[in-house]
């Protein structure tokens, strides 16, 4: 057990995502956008869910069609590496009802989690505990779990299908989310602040 748990220690070690400060600035930068936007509150991932507020999903539309483009040239430029994981049916399906539910329940994802947890969010530290738990297990029992993951089908990306034209096809998927972030007609639901106000104007 302690030697698989250090193994993953080290397989994070290596993955070279640059030096402790840069992922610093980078982690406050994410964090301080999802509490510009919000994004971190349950009423907006509910809303979400509910198809009564839009922040969410114009913030994630817009996100990854950019990120999308950055990280194709940072990687062609040599400046950053990413590791495509295999698509494995089963494991897909089973980790996507399992997060669906998770995330329906606390109204986090492992992205907007931490940023409540810093702002005092006692029930989504409880949800954060139990992930940290069931990823051990996970990690612990992997060669069992990797019997419910069925077969594999290699490692997809957007340009292996698009050879000769990955500059093209990148481009084009991340315009085309931008433009749908920017066409998404932007709906906002109650938050707590505003229910708190008007609990005091009441």
């Amino acid at each position: 057990m302690f030697e698989r748990i250090m193994s993953m220690f080290s397989t994070v070690a290596a993955e070279e995502h640059g030096s402790v400060l840069l992922v610093f600035v980078i982690g406050v930068l994410f964090g301080g956008i999802i509490q510009y936007t919000r994004a971190d509150k349950f009423e907006k991932i509910a809303g979400f869910a509910m198809l009564k507020d839009t922040v969410v999903p114009k913030m994630l539309f817009l996100a990854i069609g950019l990120a999308s483009i950055g990280l194709y040239f940072l990687v062609e430029a040599g400046y950053a590496t990413y590791h495509v994981k295999p698509v494995l049916l089963g494991g897909l399906i089973i980790g996507g009802i399992i997060f669906g539910v998770a995330m329906a329940i606390m109204g986090k994802c492992p992205g907007t989690g931490p940023v409540s947890i810093a702002e005092g969010r006692i029930d989504v530290m409880v949800g954060a505990i139990g992930g940290i738990l069931g990823g051990l297990v996970f990690t612990l029992y992997y060669d069992q779990f990797k019997l419910l993951m069925g077969p594999s089908f290699g490692n997809i990306t957007l340009t292996s299908m698009f050879v000769g034209h990955e500059t093209l096809a990148v481009l084009l998927f991340g315009i085309g989310l931008v433009v749908i972030s920017i066409l998404i007609p932007l709906r906002e639901e109650f938050d707590e602040a505003d229910l708190e106000q008007l609990n005091d104007k009441s």
